[in-house]
Protein backbone atom coordinates (compact mmCIF):
# COMPACT_ATOMS: atom_id res chain seq x y z
CA UNK A 1 0.00 0.00 0.00
CA UNK A 2 1.37 3.51 -1.00
CA UNK A 3 0.80 6.26 1.17
CA UNK A 4 -0.93 9.14 -0.18
CA UNK A 5 1.19 12.13 -1.38
CA UNK A 6 -0.74 14.66 1.10
CA UNK A 7 -1.02 14.15 4.77
CA UNK A 8 0.63 15.09 8.07
CA UNK A 9 2.71 11.59 7.86
CA UNK A 10 4.22 12.92 4.39
CA UNK A 11 4.39 16.53 5.22
CA UNK A 12 7.13 15.58 7.75
CA UNK A 13 9.81 13.98 5.14
CA UNK A 14 11.32 17.32 4.38
CA UNK A 15 12.26 18.29 7.95
CA UNK A 16 15.43 16.26 8.05
CA UNK A 17 16.75 18.60 5.60
CA UNK A 18 14.95 21.74 6.00
CA UNK A 19 15.22 22.06 9.99
CA UNK A 20 19.19 21.33 10.29
CA UNK A 21 19.24 24.38 7.46
CA UNK A 22 16.98 26.48 9.46
CA UNK A 23 18.84 25.79 12.83
CA UNK A 24 22.51 26.36 11.07
CA UNK A 25 21.23 29.77 9.82
CA UNK A 26 20.49 30.65 13.16
CA UNK A 27 23.97 29.33 14.92
CA UNK A 28 25.06 31.27 12.34
CA UNK A 29 23.44 34.38 13.69
CA UNK A 30 24.38 33.74 17.50
CA UNK A 31 27.52 33.00 16.56
CA UNK A 32 29.24 34.63 19.76
CA UNK A 33 27.37 32.87 22.04
CA UNK A 34 28.73 29.09 22.23
CA UNK A 35 26.02 27.80 24.55
CA UNK A 36 22.99 29.17 22.40
CA UNK A 37 24.71 27.61 19.09
CA UNK A 38 24.81 24.49 21.26
CA UNK A 39 21.21 24.25 22.37
CA UNK A 40 20.35 24.84 18.76
CA UNK A 41 22.22 22.36 17.46
CA UNK A 42 21.19 19.54 20.10
CA UNK A 43 17.19 20.65 19.58
CA UNK A 44 17.51 20.58 15.92
CA UNK A 45 19.59 17.10 15.97
CA UNK A 46 17.41 15.68 18.18
CA UNK A 47 14.25 17.18 16.44
CA UNK A 48 15.52 15.43 13.54
CA UNK A 49 16.07 12.06 15.43
CA UNK A 50 12.47 11.43 16.52
CA UNK A 51 11.19 12.50 12.78
CA UNK A 52 13.42 10.08 10.97
CA UNK A 53 12.01 7.51 13.44
CA UNK A 54 8.33 8.47 12.80
CA UNK A 55 9.25 8.31 8.93
CA UNK A 56 10.89 4.70 9.48
CA UNK A 57 7.05 3.82 10.84
CA UNK A 58 5.43 5.26 8.28
CA UNK A 59 7.30 3.77 5.27
CA UNK A 60 7.24 0.38 7.25
CA UNK A 61 3.51 0.11 7.92
CA UNK A 62 2.13 2.79 5.54
CA UNK A 63 4.37 2.60 2.45
CA UNK A 64 6.74 5.31 0.98
CA UNK A 65 6.17 8.59 1.75
CA UNK A 66 5.97 11.11 -0.74
CA UNK A 67 6.80 14.93 -1.05
CA UNK A 68 6.37 17.14 -4.22
CA UNK A 69 8.77 19.84 -3.38
CA UNK A 70 6.54 23.03 -4.28
CA UNK A 71 3.18 21.41 -5.53
CA UNK A 72 5.64 21.10 -8.49
CA UNK A 73 4.40 17.51 -9.90
CA UNK A 74 7.42 15.27 -11.01
CA UNK A 75 9.65 14.91 -13.05
CA UNK A 76 9.35 18.84 -13.34
CA UNK A 77 9.78 19.30 -9.78
CA UNK A 78 12.04 18.33 -6.96
CA UNK A 79 10.37 14.86 -5.51
CA UNK A 80 11.32 13.55 -2.11
CA UNK A 81 10.87 10.15 -1.30
CA UNK A 82 11.40 8.16 2.18
CA UNK A 83 10.91 4.51 1.91
CA UNK A 84 12.01 2.03 3.95
CA UNK A 85 15.94 2.34 3.17
CA UNK A 86 15.82 6.00 3.12
CA UNK A 87 14.16 6.05 6.41
CA UNK A 88 16.47 3.42 7.93
CA UNK A 89 19.05 5.43 7.26
CA UNK A 90 17.95 8.80 8.34
CA UNK A 91 17.64 7.06 11.69
CA UNK A 92 21.50 5.75 12.00
CA UNK A 93 22.74 8.79 10.17
CA UNK A 94 20.77 11.30 12.62
CA UNK A 95 21.73 9.17 15.78
CA UNK A 96 25.56 8.83 15.79
CA UNK A 97 25.35 12.84 14.05
CA UNK A 98 23.69 13.86 17.77
CA UNK A 99 26.46 11.25 19.56
CA UNK A 100 28.98 13.11 18.01
CA UNK A 101 27.81 16.43 18.54
CA UNK A 102 27.19 15.70 22.45
CA UNK A 103 30.96 14.63 21.96
CA UNK A 104 32.29 17.26 20.70
CA UNK A 105 30.04 19.36 23.68
CA UNK A 106 31.75 17.50 26.09
CA UNK A 107 35.09 18.02 25.66
CA UNK A 108 34.84 21.56 27.00
CA UNK A 109 37.80 22.63 25.25
CA UNK A 110 39.63 23.26 21.51
CA UNK A 111 39.66 20.11 20.05
CA UNK A 112 40.01 21.37 16.24
CA UNK A 113 43.16 23.00 17.40
CA UNK A 114 45.79 20.87 18.90
CA UNK A 115 47.97 23.45 20.48
CA UNK A 116 44.64 25.59 22.58
CA UNK A 117 43.23 24.29 25.49
CA UNK A 118 40.82 27.25 25.94
CA UNK A 119 37.30 26.83 25.49
CA UNK A 120 36.35 26.19 21.85
CA UNK A 121 36.71 29.43 19.68
CA UNK A 122 35.25 28.26 16.79
CA UNK A 123 32.08 28.65 16.06
CA UNK A 124 31.97 27.79 12.46
CA UNK A 125 31.97 24.13 13.88
CA UNK A 126 27.86 24.46 14.42
CA UNK A 127 26.39 25.57 11.46
CA UNK A 128 28.87 23.76 9.47
CA UNK A 129 27.90 20.29 11.35
CA UNK A 130 24.45 20.80 10.55
CA UNK A 131 24.88 22.12 7.04
CA UNK A 132 26.70 18.34 7.41
CA UNK A 133 23.69 16.80 8.52
CA UNK A 134 20.85 18.59 6.13
CA UNK A 135 23.59 17.18 3.09
CA UNK A 136 23.63 13.20 4.32
CA UNK A 137 19.47 13.39 4.54
CA UNK A 138 19.07 15.56 0.95
CA UNK A 139 21.16 12.25 -0.62
CA UNK A 140 18.62 9.88 1.32
CA UNK A 141 15.64 11.45 0.58
CA UNK A 142 16.19 12.83 -3.18
CA UNK A 143 14.25 11.18 -5.59
CA UNK A 144 16.04 12.45 -8.90
CA UNK A 145 19.86 12.22 -9.63
CA UNK A 146 20.57 16.06 -9.86
CA UNK A 147 19.48 16.24 -6.50
CA UNK A 148 21.48 13.66 -4.68
CA UNK A 149 24.61 15.61 -6.45
CA UNK A 150 23.29 18.84 -4.96
CA UNK A 151 23.54 16.56 -1.56
CA UNK A 152 26.67 15.44 -2.11
CA UNK A 153 28.09 19.16 -2.99
CA UNK A 154 26.63 20.19 0.33
CA UNK A 155 28.48 17.21 2.12
CA UNK A 156 31.60 18.25 0.40
CA UNK A 157 31.53 22.34 1.11
CA UNK A 158 30.53 20.95 5.13
CA UNK A 159 33.34 18.46 5.31
CA UNK A 160 36.44 20.38 3.85
CA UNK A 161 35.51 23.17 6.47
CA UNK A 162 35.11 20.52 9.32
CA UNK A 163 38.24 18.18 7.96
CA UNK A 164 40.54 21.25 8.22
CA UNK A 165 39.44 23.12 11.50
CA UNK A 166 42.21 24.37 13.50
CA UNK A 167 44.24 25.22 10.18
CA UNK A 168 47.04 22.89 11.63
CA UNK A 169 49.29 21.72 7.84
CA UNK A 170 48.78 18.24 8.40
CA UNK A 171 44.93 18.58 8.33
CA UNK A 172 45.11 21.46 5.75
CA UNK A 173 47.24 18.80 3.49
CA UNK A 174 44.77 16.48 3.87
CA UNK A 175 42.07 18.36 3.11
CA UNK A 176 43.12 19.50 0.03
CA UNK A 177 43.40 15.74 -0.94
CA UNK A 178 40.25 15.20 0.14
CA UNK A 179 38.50 18.08 -2.12
CA UNK A 180 40.74 16.93 -5.07
CA UNK A 181 39.05 13.20 -4.46
CA UNK A 182 35.75 14.43 -3.76
CA UNK A 183 36.05 16.95 -6.79
CA UNK A 184 36.92 14.21 -8.96
CA UNK A 185 34.21 11.89 -8.22
CA UNK A 186 31.68 15.02 -8.15
CA UNK A 187 32.66 15.51 -11.78
CA UNK A 188 32.15 11.78 -13.01
CA UNK A 189 28.67 11.76 -11.28
CA UNK A 190 28.13 15.42 -13.00
CA UNK A 191 29.08 14.04 -16.76
CA UNK A 192 27.11 10.84 -16.01
CA UNK A 193 23.99 13.28 -15.01
CA UNK A 194 23.92 15.20 -17.96
CA UNK A 195 24.40 11.83 -20.50
CA UNK A 196 21.76 10.68 -18.71
CA UNK A 197 19.06 13.72 -19.14
CA UNK A 198 20.50 13.66 -22.26
CA UNK A 199 20.08 9.97 -23.34
CA UNK A 200 16.30 9.84 -21.36
CA UNK A 201 15.11 13.40 -20.88
CA UNK A 202 14.93 13.21 -17.08
CA UNK A 203 17.26 12.60 -14.07
CA UNK A 204 14.11 11.04 -11.71
CA UNK A 205 14.65 8.21 -10.63
CA UNK A 206 11.35 6.72 -10.81
CA UNK A 207 11.21 7.93 -14.45
CA UNK A 208 14.62 6.33 -15.42
CA UNK A 209 13.43 3.25 -14.00
CA UNK A 210 11.61 2.67 -17.21
CA UNK A 211 13.37 5.15 -19.68
CA UNK A 212 16.77 3.41 -19.13
CA UNK A 213 15.40 0.14 -20.04
CA UNK A 214 14.34 0.90 -23.57
CA UNK A 215 18.17 2.65 -24.01
CA UNK A 216 20.35 0.29 -26.38
CA UNK A 217 22.98 -1.86 -24.59
CA UNK A 218 26.10 -0.20 -25.01
CA UNK A 219 24.66 2.91 -24.13
CA UNK A 220 23.05 1.86 -20.68
CA UNK A 221 26.20 0.20 -20.18
CA UNK A 222 28.44 3.43 -20.14
CA UNK A 223 25.97 5.13 -17.82
CA UNK A 224 25.85 2.69 -15.36
CA UNK A 225 29.80 2.63 -15.29
CA UNK A 226 29.70 6.61 -14.79
CA UNK A 227 27.35 6.26 -12.18
CA UNK A 228 28.95 3.42 -10.87
CA UNK A 229 32.37 5.30 -10.65
CA UNK A 230 31.62 8.26 -9.42
CA UNK A 231 29.74 6.61 -6.27
CA UNK A 232 32.97 4.10 -6.22
CA UNK A 233 35.09 7.03 -5.11
CA UNK A 234 32.83 8.19 -2.66
CA UNK A 235 32.53 5.11 -0.94
CA UNK A 236 36.29 4.42 -1.38
CA UNK A 237 35.91 0.87 -3.13
CA UNK A 238 39.21 -0.20 -4.03
CA UNK A 239 41.05 0.92 -6.36
CA UNK A 240 39.69 4.38 -5.56
CA UNK A 241 39.80 3.88 -1.41
CA UNK A 242 43.65 4.89 -1.13
CA UNK A 243 42.92 8.44 -0.52
CA UNK A 244 40.68 7.89 2.93
CA UNK A 245 43.35 6.51 5.33
CA UNK A 246 45.64 9.93 4.97
CA UNK A 247 42.37 12.21 4.85
CA UNK A 248 40.61 10.85 8.13
CA UNK A 249 43.07 10.42 10.67
CA UNK A 250 44.30 13.91 11.20
CA UNK A 251 41.03 15.62 12.12
CA UNK A 252 39.67 15.99 15.76
CA UNK A 253 38.15 12.98 17.05
CA UNK A 254 34.43 14.19 16.45
CA UNK A 255 35.20 15.31 12.61
CA UNK A 256 36.99 11.52 11.93
CA UNK A 257 33.92 9.97 13.95
CA UNK A 258 31.58 11.65 11.45
CA UNK A 259 33.28 10.91 8.88
CA UNK A 260 33.89 7.34 9.38
CA UNK A 261 30.39 6.58 10.04
CA UNK A 262 28.78 8.52 7.41
CA UNK A 263 30.20 9.89 4.60
CA UNK A 264 31.11 6.57 2.75
CA UNK A 265 28.01 5.57 3.70
CA UNK A 266 26.57 7.84 1.37
CA UNK A 267 28.24 6.50 -1.17
CA UNK A 268 27.12 3.18 -0.50
CA UNK A 269 23.59 4.25 -0.35
CA UNK A 270 24.12 5.97 -3.82
CA UNK A 271 25.23 2.61 -5.08
CA UNK A 272 22.64 0.44 -3.40
CA UNK A 273 19.67 3.06 -5.08
CA UNK A 274 21.01 3.25 -8.58
CA UNK A 275 21.98 -0.54 -8.74
CA UNK A 276 18.22 -1.87 -7.87
CA UNK A 277 16.06 1.15 -9.49
CA UNK A 278 18.31 1.83 -12.94
CA UNK A 279 20.30 -1.26 -13.64
CA UNK A 280 18.51 -4.46 -12.21
CA UNK A 281 20.34 -6.35 -14.65
CA UNK A 282 23.25 -7.43 -12.81
CA UNK A 283 25.98 -6.63 -15.87
CA UNK A 284 28.57 -5.46 -13.36
CA UNK A 285 27.66 -8.29 -10.81
CA UNK A 286 31.51 -9.67 -11.50
CA UNK A 287 33.13 -6.34 -11.34
CA UNK A 288 31.69 -5.41 -8.45
CA UNK A 289 32.34 -9.04 -6.75
CA UNK A 290 36.00 -8.68 -7.76
CA UNK A 291 35.92 -4.73 -6.43
CA UNK A 292 34.67 -5.55 -3.15
CA UNK A 293 36.87 -8.73 -2.60
CA UNK A 294 39.68 -6.72 -3.03
CA UNK A 295 38.54 -3.97 -1.02
CA UNK A 296 38.46 -6.49 1.84
CA UNK A 297 41.57 -7.89 1.28
CA UNK A 298 43.55 -4.76 0.78
CA UNK A 299 41.85 -2.40 3.29
CA UNK A 300 42.41 -5.26 6.15
CA UNK A 301 45.62 -5.89 5.30
CA UNK A 302 46.62 -2.07 5.61
CA UNK A 303 45.07 -2.34 8.93
CA UNK A 304 47.30 -5.10 10.45
CA UNK A 305 50.57 -2.85 9.18
CA UNK A 306 49.42 0.36 11.09
CA UNK A 307 51.05 1.50 14.78
CA UNK A 308 48.43 4.29 14.92
CA UNK A 309 44.95 3.48 16.02
CA UNK A 310 43.31 6.01 14.03
CA UNK A 311 44.67 5.17 10.82
CA UNK A 312 44.45 1.17 11.95
CA UNK A 313 40.89 2.06 11.91
CA UNK A 314 40.16 3.93 8.59
CA UNK A 315 41.62 0.91 7.00
CA UNK A 316 39.27 -1.22 8.85
CA UNK A 317 36.32 0.87 7.57
CA UNK A 318 38.16 0.53 3.91
CA UNK A 319 37.69 -3.22 4.36
CA UNK A 320 34.28 -3.05 5.19
CA UNK A 321 33.00 -1.04 3.05
CA UNK A 322 33.36 -4.95 0.81
CA UNK A 323 31.17 -5.97 3.04
CA UNK A 324 28.47 -4.19 1.80
CA UNK A 325 29.50 -3.83 -1.83
CA UNK A 326 29.45 -7.82 -1.96
CA UNK A 327 25.62 -8.14 -0.54
CA UNK A 328 24.65 -5.01 -3.61
CA UNK A 329 26.86 -7.19 -6.20
CA UNK A 330 25.08 -10.27 -5.53
CA UNK A 331 21.29 -8.70 -6.65
CA UNK A 332 18.96 -11.03 -4.52
CA UNK A 333 17.17 -9.85 -1.83
CA UNK A 334 19.24 -11.66 0.63
CA UNK A 335 22.06 -10.03 -0.56
CA UNK A 336 20.55 -6.12 -0.53
CA UNK A 337 19.05 -7.32 3.00
CA UNK A 338 22.51 -8.21 4.73
CA UNK A 339 23.79 -5.22 2.95
CA UNK A 340 21.38 -2.76 4.36
CA UNK A 341 21.31 -4.05 7.97
CA UNK A 342 25.56 -4.55 7.44
CA UNK A 343 25.30 -0.55 6.80
CA UNK A 344 23.23 0.15 10.05
CA UNK A 345 25.91 -1.81 11.74
CA UNK A 346 28.78 -0.22 10.69
CA UNK A 347 27.94 3.66 10.51
CA UNK A 348 26.74 2.47 14.56
CA UNK A 349 30.33 0.90 15.09
CA UNK A 350 33.09 2.59 13.18
CA UNK A 351 31.75 5.80 14.61
CA UNK A 352 32.02 4.57 17.97
CA UNK A 353 35.38 2.97 17.41
CA UNK A 354 36.63 6.68 16.34
CA UNK A 355 34.96 8.15 19.62
CA UNK A 356 36.87 5.60 21.68
CA UNK A 357 39.96 6.33 19.66
CA UNK A 358 39.60 9.81 20.68
CA UNK A 359 39.14 9.23 24.36
CA UNK A 360 42.50 7.45 23.77
CA UNK A 361 44.24 10.05 22.61
CA UNK A 362 42.58 12.40 25.74
CA UNK A 363 43.71 9.89 28.46
CA UNK A 364 47.09 8.57 27.20
CA UNK A 365 48.21 11.67 24.84
CA UNK A 366 48.78 9.82 22.00
CA UNK A 367 47.03 7.08 19.85
CA UNK A 368 50.49 5.44 18.46
CA UNK A 369 50.49 2.13 19.75
CA UNK A 370 54.75 2.57 20.40
CA UNK A 371 53.61 5.41 23.19
CA UNK A 372 50.90 3.33 24.54
CA UNK A 373 50.08 0.93 27.35
CA UNK A 374 48.82 0.09 30.69
CA UNK A 375 45.16 1.60 29.80
CA UNK A 376 43.30 -1.50 31.10
CA UNK A 377 44.79 -0.66 34.68
CA UNK A 378 44.66 3.30 34.19
CA UNK A 379 41.40 3.34 32.53
CA UNK A 380 39.47 0.07 33.01
CA UNK A 381 35.98 2.14 31.43
CA UNK A 382 37.79 3.10 28.60
CA UNK A 383 38.86 -0.96 27.93
CA UNK A 384 35.59 -1.65 28.19
CA UNK A 385 34.70 0.76 25.79
CA UNK A 386 36.57 -0.09 22.99
CA UNK A 387 36.43 -4.11 23.74
CA UNK A 388 32.79 -4.38 23.16
CA UNK A 389 32.58 -2.49 19.60
CA UNK A 390 36.33 -4.01 18.77
CA UNK A 391 34.63 -7.21 18.83
CA UNK A 392 31.34 -6.30 17.27
CA UNK A 393 33.61 -4.88 14.06
CA UNK A 394 35.67 -8.38 14.41
CA UNK A 395 32.10 -10.07 14.12
CA UNK A 396 32.37 -12.03 17.61
CA UNK A 397 29.40 -13.95 18.32
CA UNK A 398 26.45 -13.13 19.10
CA UNK A 399 27.34 -9.33 18.00
CA UNK A 400 25.76 -7.87 15.18
CA UNK A 401 28.89 -7.26 13.28
CA UNK A 402 28.69 -11.46 12.98
CA UNK A 403 25.07 -11.48 12.84
CA UNK A 404 25.20 -9.46 9.26
CA UNK A 405 28.50 -11.30 8.09
CA UNK A 406 26.36 -14.54 8.30
CA UNK A 407 23.81 -13.13 6.17
CA UNK A 408 26.14 -11.83 3.51
CA UNK A 409 27.89 -15.45 3.92
CA UNK A 410 24.13 -17.42 3.17
CA UNK A 411 23.70 -15.25 0.19
CA UNK A 412 26.46 -15.75 -1.26
CA UNK A 413 25.76 -19.39 -0.40
CA UNK A 414 22.72 -19.28 -1.92
CA UNK A 415 24.03 -17.57 -5.49
CA UNK A 416 26.09 -20.74 -5.60
CA UNK A 417 28.64 -18.85 -8.52
CA UNK A 418 32.68 -20.01 -7.62
CA UNK A 419 32.77 -16.15 -7.23
CA UNK A 420 30.60 -16.02 -5.00
CA UNK A 421 32.29 -18.61 -2.34
CA UNK A 422 35.15 -16.38 -3.00
CA UNK A 423 33.78 -14.29 -1.83
CA UNK A 424 33.05 -16.09 1.02
CA UNK A 425 36.22 -16.94 1.97
CA UNK A 426 37.64 -13.70 1.63
CA UNK A 427 34.78 -12.92 4.17
CA UNK A 428 36.06 -14.88 6.57
CA UNK A 429 39.68 -14.02 6.08
CA UNK A 430 39.02 -10.44 6.55
CA UNK A 431 37.37 -11.09 9.90
CA UNK A 432 39.41 -13.20 11.20
CA UNK A 433 42.20 -10.52 10.05
CA UNK A 434 40.03 -7.48 11.65
CA UNK A 435 40.27 -9.61 15.08
CA UNK A 436 43.90 -9.47 15.28
CA UNK A 437 43.84 -6.22 14.35
CA UNK A 438 41.62 -5.05 16.92
CA UNK A 439 43.58 -7.08 19.47
CA UNK A 440 46.56 -6.01 18.89
CA UNK A 441 45.22 -2.29 19.70
CA UNK A 442 44.26 -4.26 23.25
CA UNK A 443 47.37 -5.89 23.44
CA UNK A 444 49.38 -3.41 23.00
CA UNK A 445 47.33 0.15 24.51
CA UNK A 446 45.81 -1.43 27.05
CA UNK A 447 47.48 -4.68 28.57
CA UNK A 448 51.19 -4.38 28.45
CA UNK A 449 53.58 -2.28 31.13
CA UNK A 450 53.36 1.27 29.42
CA UNK A 451 56.88 1.85 27.12
CA UNK A 452 58.02 5.22 28.96
CA UNK A 453 57.82 6.35 32.78
CA UNK A 454 54.59 6.87 34.66
CA UNK A 455 55.91 10.45 35.11
CA UNK A 456 56.36 11.21 31.06
CA UNK A 457 52.62 9.44 30.14
CA UNK A 458 51.30 12.39 33.01
CA UNK A 459 52.69 14.95 31.78
CA UNK A 460 52.02 14.17 28.12
CA UNK A 461 48.46 13.85 29.14
CA UNK A 462 45.69 16.83 29.10
CA UNK A 463 43.60 15.64 32.00
CA UNK A 464 43.52 12.58 34.32
CA UNK A 465 39.69 12.03 33.99
CA UNK A 466 38.32 11.60 30.96
CA UNK A 467 34.99 13.69 31.55
CA UNK A 468 31.16 12.57 31.21
CA UNK A 469 30.96 14.33 28.81
CA UNK A 470 32.53 12.59 26.41
CA UNK A 471 32.34 9.34 27.84
CA UNK A 472 28.40 9.39 28.00
CA UNK A 473 27.73 9.93 24.30
CA UNK A 474 30.40 6.96 23.62
CA UNK A 475 28.71 4.48 26.29
CA UNK A 476 25.77 5.56 24.61
CA UNK A 477 26.57 4.41 20.80
CA UNK A 478 28.43 1.28 22.49
CA UNK A 479 25.25 0.04 24.24
CA UNK A 480 23.03 1.09 20.88
CA UNK A 481 25.60 -1.26 19.21
CA UNK A 482 24.68 -3.98 21.69
CA UNK A 483 21.35 -3.35 20.85
CA UNK A 484 20.94 -3.78 17.43
CA UNK A 485 22.41 -6.86 17.88
CA UNK A 486 19.21 -7.81 20.64
CA UNK A 487 16.84 -6.62 17.97
CA UNK A 488 18.48 -8.03 15.24
CA UNK A 489 15.33 -9.96 14.67
CA UNK A 490 12.68 -6.94 13.92
CA UNK A 491 15.92 -4.82 11.99
CA UNK A 492 16.34 -8.07 9.79
CA UNK A 493 12.57 -8.01 8.99
CA UNK A 494 12.39 -3.93 8.30
CA UNK A 495 15.89 -5.15 6.12
CA UNK A 496 14.36 -7.49 4.36
CA UNK A 497 11.24 -5.82 3.66
CA UNK A 498 13.28 -3.01 2.19
CA UNK A 499 15.18 -5.47 -0.24
CA UNK A 500 12.25 -6.88 -1.67
CA UNK A 501 10.87 -3.77 -2.30
CA UNK A 502 14.33 -2.28 -4.28
CA UNK A 503 14.22 -5.88 -6.30
CA UNK A 504 10.89 -5.11 -6.95
CA UNK A 505 11.45 -1.89 -8.02
CA UNK A 506 7.23 -1.32 -8.31
CA UNK A 507 6.68 0.03 -4.90
CA UNK A 508 8.91 2.96 -5.76
CA UNK A 509 7.83 3.70 -8.87
CA UNK A 510 4.67 3.77 -7.97
CA UNK A 511 4.59 5.80 -4.75
CA UNK A 512 6.13 8.84 -7.10
CA UNK A 513 3.63 7.97 -10.03
CA UNK A 514 0.70 5.97 -9.06
CA UNK A 515 -0.52 5.65 -12.61
CA UNK A 516 2.67 4.42 -14.08
CA UNK A 517 6.17 6.62 -15.26
CA UNK A 518 5.12 8.60 -18.28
Amino acid sequence: MNAPHDGLLSALVPLPVVLPLIGAGITIAVARRTHVQRVVTVTVLSAVLVVSGILLWAADTHGTQVVEVGGWAPPLGIVLVVDRLAALMLVVSSLVSLAVLLYSIGQGRSSFDDESDGEAPLPIFHPTMLVLSAGVSTTFISGDLFHIYVGFEMLLAASFVLLTLGGTPPRVRAGITYVIVSMLSSLVFLVAIALIYAATGTVNLAQLAGRLDELPDGTRLLLQIMLLLGFCIKAAVFPMSGWLPDSYPTAPAPVTAVFAGLLTKVGVYAIIRTQTLLFPDGRLTDVLLWASLLTMLVGILGAVAQDDIKRLLSFTLVSHIGYMTFGVALGSVAGFSSAVFYVAHHITIQTTLFLVAGLIERRGGSTSLKELGGLARSAPLLGVLFFIPAMNLAGIPPFSGFLGKVGLMEAGADAGTPLAYVLIAGSVVTSLLTLYAVSRVWGRAFWRVPPVPETTVTARVRTDALGAGVVAPTAALVVVGVAISVVAGPLFGITDRAASDLVARTPYIQSVYPGGAP
